[in-house]
Protein backbone atom coordinates (compact mmCIF):
# COMPACT_ATOMS: atom_id res chain seq x y z
CA UNK A 1 0.00 0.00 0.00
CA UNK A 2 1.24 3.44 -1.20
CA UNK A 3 1.92 5.81 1.36
CA UNK A 4 1.11 9.88 1.05
CA UNK A 5 5.35 10.82 0.71
CA UNK A 6 5.43 8.31 -1.44
CA UNK A 7 3.36 11.33 -4.03
CA UNK A 8 3.86 13.75 -6.26
CA UNK A 9 1.33 16.24 -5.51
CA UNK A 10 2.98 19.86 -6.35
CA UNK A 11 0.38 21.48 -8.30
CA UNK A 12 -1.63 18.41 -8.79
CA UNK A 13 -5.57 17.71 -8.49
CA UNK A 14 -5.83 15.41 -5.58
CA UNK A 15 -9.25 13.71 -5.27
CA UNK A 16 -9.08 12.66 -1.44
CA UNK A 17 -11.92 10.85 -0.23
CA UNK A 18 -12.47 11.12 3.26
CA UNK A 19 -14.66 10.38 5.75
CA UNK A 20 -17.34 13.40 6.80
CA UNK A 21 -20.22 11.06 7.79
CA UNK A 22 -21.08 13.89 10.88
CA UNK A 23 -23.71 13.89 12.72
CA UNK A 24 -26.56 16.98 12.34
CA UNK A 25 -28.90 18.43 14.30
CA UNK A 26 -31.16 20.85 12.48
CA UNK A 27 -28.48 21.17 10.17
CA UNK A 28 -25.60 22.03 12.90
CA UNK A 29 -22.87 18.95 12.98
CA UNK A 30 -22.66 17.71 16.47
CA UNK A 31 -19.90 16.18 16.65
CA UNK A 32 -16.79 17.36 14.19
CA UNK A 33 -14.41 14.33 15.33
CA UNK A 34 -14.31 12.36 11.85
CA UNK A 35 -13.46 15.86 10.10
CA UNK A 36 -10.60 16.69 12.60
CA UNK A 37 -9.07 13.52 12.01
CA UNK A 38 -8.61 13.96 8.02
CA UNK A 39 -6.86 17.52 8.94
CA UNK A 40 -3.16 15.83 9.01
CA UNK A 41 -3.63 14.63 5.49
CA UNK A 42 -5.27 17.76 4.26
CA UNK A 43 -2.77 20.43 5.71
CA UNK A 44 -0.01 17.51 4.28
CA UNK A 45 -1.20 18.05 0.90
CA UNK A 46 -1.98 21.97 1.17
CA UNK A 47 1.85 22.36 2.37
CA UNK A 48 2.39 20.60 -0.35
CA UNK A 49 0.83 22.35 -2.93
CA UNK A 50 -1.86 20.20 -3.89
CA UNK A 51 -5.33 21.30 -5.72
CA UNK A 52 -7.60 19.15 -3.40
CA UNK A 53 -10.33 17.71 -4.09
CA UNK A 54 -12.40 16.33 -1.01
CA UNK A 55 -15.09 13.69 -1.51
CA UNK A 56 -17.53 11.95 1.13
CA UNK A 57 -20.93 10.48 1.73
CA UNK A 58 -23.15 11.90 4.81
CA UNK A 59 -25.99 9.61 5.75
CA UNK A 60 -28.17 7.17 3.70
CA UNK A 61 -29.94 9.40 1.47
CA UNK A 62 -32.09 7.94 -1.36
CA UNK A 63 -31.12 10.38 -4.03
CA UNK A 64 -30.25 14.50 -3.75
CA UNK A 65 -31.41 16.12 -0.26
CA UNK A 66 -31.06 19.26 1.31
CA UNK A 67 -30.84 17.70 4.77
CA UNK A 68 -28.03 16.16 3.46
CA UNK A 69 -25.49 18.12 2.13
CA UNK A 70 -22.36 18.49 2.97
CA UNK A 71 -22.48 22.40 2.82
CA UNK A 72 -22.51 22.62 6.70
CA UNK A 73 -19.08 20.07 6.21
CA UNK A 74 -17.02 22.48 4.25
CA UNK A 75 -17.95 25.52 6.20
CA UNK A 76 -17.05 23.90 9.40
CA UNK A 77 -14.19 22.64 7.40
CA UNK A 78 -12.75 26.14 6.42
CA UNK A 79 -13.22 27.37 10.30
CA UNK A 80 -10.66 24.39 11.31
CA UNK A 81 -8.27 25.15 8.86
CA UNK A 82 -8.14 28.78 9.06
CA UNK A 83 -8.57 28.95 4.93
CA UNK A 84 -11.57 29.13 2.83
CA UNK A 85 -13.21 25.47 1.44
CA UNK A 86 -15.41 26.21 -1.50
CA UNK A 87 -18.38 23.80 -1.77
CA UNK A 88 -19.88 22.35 -5.22
CA UNK A 89 -23.13 22.14 -5.60
CA UNK A 90 -23.09 18.47 -7.34
CA UNK A 91 -20.20 15.48 -7.49
CA UNK A 92 -19.66 15.10 -11.23
CA UNK A 93 -21.70 17.85 -12.89
CA UNK A 94 -20.54 21.18 -13.92
CA UNK A 95 -20.23 23.16 -10.41
CA UNK A 96 -17.67 20.61 -9.69
CA UNK A 97 -16.21 20.36 -13.10
CA UNK A 98 -15.62 24.47 -12.83
CA UNK A 99 -14.78 24.40 -9.22
CA UNK A 100 -11.65 21.83 -9.85
CA UNK A 101 -10.46 23.69 -12.97
CA UNK A 102 -10.46 26.75 -10.91
CA UNK A 103 -8.21 25.57 -7.81
CA UNK A 104 -4.97 27.03 -7.58
CA UNK A 105 -2.37 25.07 -5.52
CA UNK A 106 -3.03 24.96 -2.14
CA UNK A 107 -6.71 25.80 -2.29
CA UNK A 108 -9.70 23.30 -1.28
CA UNK A 109 -12.91 22.61 -2.74
CA UNK A 110 -15.56 20.05 -1.31
CA UNK A 111 -17.85 18.06 -3.61
CA UNK A 112 -21.47 17.37 -2.65
CA UNK A 113 -22.38 14.19 -1.51
CA UNK A 114 -21.04 11.37 -3.07
CA UNK A 115 -24.30 9.33 -2.32
CA UNK A 116 -26.15 11.86 -4.22
CA UNK A 117 -25.20 9.69 -7.22
CA UNK A 118 -26.91 6.24 -7.02
CA UNK A 119 -24.26 4.84 -8.63
CA UNK A 120 -21.93 5.50 -6.05
CA UNK A 121 -23.14 2.65 -3.69
CA UNK A 122 -22.95 0.07 -6.95
CA UNK A 123 -19.64 0.75 -7.81
CA UNK A 124 -20.69 1.96 -10.88
CA UNK A 125 -17.96 2.38 -13.35
CA UNK A 126 -19.17 5.23 -15.06
CA UNK A 127 -19.36 7.10 -11.90
CA UNK A 128 -15.80 5.91 -11.11
CA UNK A 129 -14.73 6.95 -14.39
CA UNK A 130 -16.22 10.60 -13.59
CA UNK A 131 -14.34 10.99 -10.45
CA UNK A 132 -11.02 9.86 -12.00
CA UNK A 133 -11.82 12.43 -14.63
CA UNK A 134 -11.69 15.34 -11.74
CA UNK A 135 -8.15 14.47 -10.40
CA UNK A 136 -4.67 13.63 -11.32
CA UNK A 137 -4.28 11.79 -8.15
CA UNK A 138 -6.72 9.68 -6.13
CA UNK A 139 -5.87 9.50 -1.87
CA UNK A 140 -8.06 7.00 0.15
CA UNK A 141 -7.96 8.55 3.71
CA UNK A 142 -11.64 7.20 4.55
CA UNK A 143 -11.10 4.15 6.90
CA UNK A 144 -14.25 4.44 7.81
CA UNK A 145 -15.71 3.59 4.30
CA UNK A 146 -12.84 1.21 3.63
CA UNK A 147 -15.16 -1.68 3.90
CA UNK A 148 -16.91 -1.12 1.29
CA UNK A 149 -16.25 -1.62 -2.88
CA UNK A 150 -18.41 1.74 -3.89
CA UNK A 151 -17.38 3.66 -7.09
CA UNK A 152 -15.12 6.41 -4.87
CA UNK A 153 -13.08 3.81 -2.76
CA UNK A 154 -12.64 1.09 -4.88
CA UNK A 155 -13.96 2.13 -8.63
CA UNK A 156 -11.75 4.68 -8.90
CA UNK A 157 -8.64 3.07 -8.52
CA UNK A 158 -9.02 1.57 -11.95
CA UNK A 159 -9.15 4.60 -13.82
CA UNK A 160 -6.34 6.50 -12.01
CA UNK A 161 -2.42 6.07 -12.30
CA UNK A 162 -1.27 7.08 -8.98
CA UNK A 163 -3.07 6.23 -5.68
CA UNK A 164 -2.34 6.33 -2.14
CA UNK A 165 -3.43 6.11 1.80
CA UNK A 166 -3.80 9.18 3.46
CA UNK A 167 -2.34 9.65 6.59
CA UNK A 168 -5.22 8.82 8.73
CA UNK A 169 -5.90 5.28 6.53
CA UNK A 170 -2.86 4.08 6.94
CA UNK A 171 -2.47 4.60 10.81
CA UNK A 172 -6.16 3.07 11.23
CA UNK A 173 -4.48 -0.36 9.38
CA UNK A 174 -0.95 -0.10 11.07
CA UNK A 175 -2.72 -0.09 14.30
CA UNK A 176 -5.47 -2.69 14.05
CA UNK A 177 -3.38 -4.82 12.10
CA UNK A 178 -0.72 -4.91 14.98
CA UNK A 179 -3.04 -6.70 17.36
CA UNK A 180 -3.59 -9.14 15.49
CA UNK A 181 0.11 -10.07 14.27
CA UNK A 182 2.21 -8.93 17.18
CA UNK A 183 0.28 -7.57 19.97
CA UNK A 184 2.39 -6.86 23.57
CA UNK A 185 0.95 -9.58 25.76
CA UNK A 186 -1.42 -10.27 27.43
CA UNK A 187 -3.86 -8.98 25.44
CA UNK A 188 -7.26 -7.83 26.65
CA UNK A 189 -10.97 -7.37 24.29
CA UNK A 190 -13.22 -5.66 25.80
CA UNK A 191 -16.63 -6.00 23.51
CA UNK A 192 -19.94 -4.36 24.09
CA UNK A 193 -23.16 -3.64 22.61
CA UNK A 194 -26.42 -4.59 21.74
CA UNK A 195 -26.32 -8.07 19.50
CA UNK A 196 -24.39 -10.98 19.74
CA UNK A 197 -24.68 -11.63 15.88
CA UNK A 198 -22.93 -8.45 15.18
CA UNK A 199 -19.60 -9.35 17.19
CA UNK A 200 -20.07 -13.34 17.01
CA UNK A 201 -16.84 -13.01 14.51
CA UNK A 202 -14.98 -10.89 16.58
CA UNK A 203 -15.35 -12.29 19.97
CA UNK A 204 -14.33 -15.99 18.32
CA UNK A 205 -11.32 -14.08 16.90
CA UNK A 206 -10.24 -12.80 20.28
CA UNK A 207 -10.62 -16.10 21.51
CA UNK A 208 -7.74 -17.92 19.41
CA UNK A 209 -5.01 -14.39 20.43
CA UNK A 210 -5.91 -12.80 23.23
CA UNK A 211 -5.54 -13.90 26.98
CA UNK A 212 -9.32 -12.06 28.27
CA UNK A 213 -12.55 -11.19 26.32
CA UNK A 214 -14.96 -9.33 28.42
CA UNK A 215 -18.10 -9.02 27.76
CA UNK A 216 -20.54 -6.23 28.30
CA UNK A 217 -23.43 -4.79 26.95
CA UNK A 218 -27.46 -6.37 26.46
CA UNK A 219 -25.13 -8.87 24.10
CA UNK A 220 -24.42 -10.64 27.11
CA UNK A 221 -28.08 -11.70 27.90
CA UNK A 222 -27.80 -14.64 25.23
CA UNK A 223 -24.75 -15.84 26.76
CA UNK A 224 -26.75 -15.84 30.37
CA UNK A 225 -29.67 -17.63 28.32
CA UNK A 226 -27.89 -20.26 27.07
CA UNK A 227 -26.56 -20.58 30.64
CA UNK A 228 -30.30 -21.10 32.15
CA UNK A 229 -30.25 -17.31 33.83
CA UNK A 230 -33.65 -15.46 33.64
CA UNK A 231 -33.70 -12.38 31.12
CA UNK A 232 -36.75 -10.86 32.25
CA UNK A 233 -37.45 -8.10 29.96
CA UNK A 234 -33.92 -7.50 28.28
CA UNK A 235 -32.98 -7.22 25.19
CA UNK A 236 -32.24 -10.30 24.10
CA UNK A 237 -31.96 -11.35 20.26
CA UNK A 238 -33.10 -14.44 19.54
CA UNK A 239 -30.96 -14.96 16.84
CA UNK A 240 -28.32 -14.30 19.03
CA UNK A 241 -28.67 -17.43 21.05
CA UNK A 242 -27.01 -20.48 19.04
CA UNK A 243 -23.68 -18.31 18.44
CA UNK A 244 -23.68 -17.59 22.32
CA UNK A 245 -23.91 -21.29 23.01
CA UNK A 246 -20.83 -22.08 20.05
CA UNK A 247 -18.38 -19.29 21.77
CA UNK A 248 -19.56 -20.89 25.02
CA UNK A 249 -17.99 -24.14 23.76
CA UNK A 250 -15.48 -22.36 21.89
CA UNK A 251 -14.48 -20.85 24.90
CA UNK A 252 -13.72 -24.00 26.91
CA UNK A 253 -11.05 -24.93 25.01
CA UNK A 254 -9.59 -21.57 23.76
CA UNK A 255 -6.46 -19.55 24.26
CA UNK A 256 -8.36 -17.13 25.77
CA UNK A 257 -10.70 -16.83 28.82
CA UNK A 258 -14.43 -15.58 28.15
CA UNK A 259 -15.56 -13.09 31.08
CA UNK A 260 -18.99 -12.04 31.78
CA UNK A 261 -20.64 -10.00 34.27
CA UNK A 262 -21.25 -10.85 37.84
CA UNK A 263 -24.11 -8.43 38.87
CA UNK A 264 -26.27 -5.62 36.50
CA UNK A 265 -27.95 -2.53 36.98
CA UNK A 266 -31.58 -3.05 36.30
CA UNK A 267 -34.64 -0.94 35.83
CA UNK A 268 -38.18 -1.49 34.70
CA UNK A 269 -38.47 0.33 31.76
CA UNK A 270 -36.15 1.92 29.07
CA UNK A 271 -36.16 5.55 29.77
CA UNK A 272 -33.33 7.96 30.96
CA UNK A 273 -35.27 9.10 33.98
CA UNK A 274 -35.89 5.23 34.97
CA UNK A 275 -34.24 4.48 38.60
CA UNK A 276 -31.87 1.68 38.77
CA UNK A 277 -31.64 -1.14 40.84
CA UNK A 278 -28.59 -3.12 41.48
CA UNK A 279 -28.60 -6.53 41.17
CA UNK A 280 -26.15 -8.96 43.14
CA UNK A 281 -26.18 -11.56 40.72
CA UNK A 282 -27.31 -12.31 36.69
CA UNK A 283 -30.87 -13.83 36.97
CA UNK A 284 -32.90 -10.60 36.14
CA UNK A 285 -36.98 -10.94 37.47
CA UNK A 286 -39.79 -10.88 35.16
CA UNK A 287 -40.48 -7.24 34.48
CA UNK A 288 -37.05 -5.81 34.58
CA UNK A 289 -34.42 -5.09 32.40
CA UNK A 290 -30.87 -5.28 32.54
CA UNK A 291 -29.33 -1.42 31.33
CA UNK A 292 -25.71 -1.73 32.66
CA UNK A 293 -23.15 -4.24 34.01
CA UNK A 294 -23.07 -4.05 37.85
CA UNK A 295 -20.31 -2.03 40.36
CA UNK A 296 -18.59 -5.20 40.86
CA UNK A 297 -18.32 -6.34 37.51
CA UNK A 298 -17.10 -2.74 36.58
CA UNK A 299 -14.30 -3.12 39.09
CA UNK A 300 -13.03 -6.51 38.16
CA UNK A 301 -13.07 -5.60 34.49
CA UNK A 302 -11.54 -2.52 35.76
CA UNK A 303 -8.75 -4.48 37.12
CA UNK A 304 -8.34 -7.21 34.10
CA UNK A 305 -7.85 -3.98 31.66
CA UNK A 306 -5.29 -2.66 34.07
CA UNK A 307 -3.08 -5.41 34.02
CA UNK A 308 -3.39 -5.50 30.03
CA UNK A 309 -0.39 -4.70 28.20
CA UNK A 310 -2.99 -4.30 25.07
CA UNK A 311 -5.74 -3.46 25.62
CA UNK A 312 -9.13 -3.58 22.11
CA UNK A 313 -12.48 -1.80 23.44
CA UNK A 314 -15.51 -1.90 20.95
CA UNK A 315 -18.87 -1.71 22.64
CA UNK A 316 -20.49 0.00 25.31
CA UNK A 317 -21.13 -2.03 28.65
CA UNK A 318 -24.76 -0.73 29.18
CA UNK A 319 -27.12 2.77 28.07
CA UNK A 320 -24.55 5.13 28.81
CA UNK A 321 -26.79 7.59 27.48
CA UNK A 322 -29.38 7.66 30.34
CA UNK A 323 -27.10 9.06 33.57
CA UNK A 324 -28.09 6.26 35.71
CA UNK A 325 -27.08 3.54 33.93
CA UNK A 326 -23.86 5.02 32.33
CA UNK A 327 -21.91 3.73 35.58
CA UNK A 328 -20.68 0.39 33.86
CA UNK A 329 -19.28 2.18 30.79
CA UNK A 330 -17.64 5.03 32.34
CA UNK A 331 -15.22 2.27 34.63
CA UNK A 332 -14.19 0.79 31.59
CA UNK A 333 -13.60 3.88 29.61
CA UNK A 334 -11.48 5.23 32.95
CA UNK A 335 -9.39 2.34 33.09
CA UNK A 336 -8.92 1.71 29.69
CA UNK A 337 -7.68 5.75 29.72
CA UNK A 338 -5.30 5.56 32.70
CA UNK A 339 -4.17 1.66 30.91
CA UNK A 340 0.28 1.70 30.90
CA UNK A 341 -0.31 -0.60 27.65
CA UNK A 342 -1.21 0.48 24.07
CA UNK A 343 -4.74 1.37 24.15
CA UNK A 344 -7.23 1.01 20.57
CA UNK A 345 -10.91 1.93 20.94
CA UNK A 346 -13.16 1.31 17.94
CA UNK A 347 -16.96 1.69 17.42
CA UNK A 348 -19.19 4.62 17.37
CA UNK A 349 -20.78 4.14 20.37
CA UNK A 350 -17.64 3.45 22.77
CA UNK A 351 -15.67 6.86 20.91
CA UNK A 352 -18.79 8.78 21.78
CA UNK A 353 -18.72 7.22 25.59
CA UNK A 354 -14.96 8.40 25.63
CA UNK A 355 -16.17 11.80 24.58
CA UNK A 356 -18.84 11.82 26.62
CA UNK A 357 -16.71 11.41 29.57
CA UNK A 358 -13.31 13.61 28.19
CA UNK A 359 -11.49 10.79 27.75
CA UNK A 360 -10.97 10.47 23.88
CA UNK A 361 -7.41 12.13 24.16
CA UNK A 362 -6.30 9.60 26.43
CA UNK A 363 -6.20 6.38 24.76
CA UNK A 364 -3.36 5.28 21.72
CA UNK A 365 -5.81 5.26 19.04
CA UNK A 366 -9.02 6.21 18.73
CA UNK A 367 -10.68 4.22 15.72
CA UNK A 368 -12.85 6.30 13.32
CA UNK A 369 -13.94 3.00 11.58
CA UNK A 370 -17.19 1.29 12.39
CA UNK A 371 -17.47 -1.92 10.53
CA UNK A 372 -14.05 -0.82 8.67
CA UNK A 373 -12.96 -1.76 12.37
CA UNK A 374 -14.88 -4.87 12.72
CA UNK A 375 -14.01 -6.36 9.62
CA UNK A 376 -10.15 -5.74 9.64
CA UNK A 377 -10.16 -7.62 13.50
CA UNK A 378 -12.12 -10.59 12.26
CA UNK A 379 -9.51 -11.06 9.42
CA UNK A 380 -11.59 -9.95 6.05
CA UNK A 381 -9.79 -8.01 3.31
CA UNK A 382 -10.77 -4.17 2.84
CA UNK A 383 -11.78 -3.37 -0.74
CA UNK A 384 -10.98 0.31 -0.37
CA UNK A 385 -7.58 -0.74 1.31
CA UNK A 386 -7.07 -3.52 -1.28
CA UNK A 387 -7.55 -1.15 -4.13
CA UNK A 388 -4.48 0.71 -3.39
CA UNK A 389 -2.25 -2.31 -3.50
Amino acid sequence: MRSLADLDVQGKRVLVRVDFNVPLRDGAITDDTRIRAALPTIEDLRARGARIILVSHLGRPKGADAALSLAPVAQRLSDLLGTEVQFAADVVGASARRSVDDLAPGEIVLLENIRFEAGETKNDPDLAKALAGLCDVYVNDAFGSAHRAHSSTEGITHHVEDAAAGLLLEREVAQLEAILADPEQPLVAVLGGAKVTDKIALIERFLEIADTVLIGGAMCFPFFAVEGHGVGASMCEPEGLEPAREALERAAGARAELVLPLDLGLAERYAADAPRRDLDGVDVPNGWMGLDIGPRSAEIYSKLIADGATIFWNGPMGVFEFEAFAAGTRTVAEAVARASGTTVVGGGDSAAALTQFGLADQVTHLSTGGGATLELLEGRTLPGVAALG
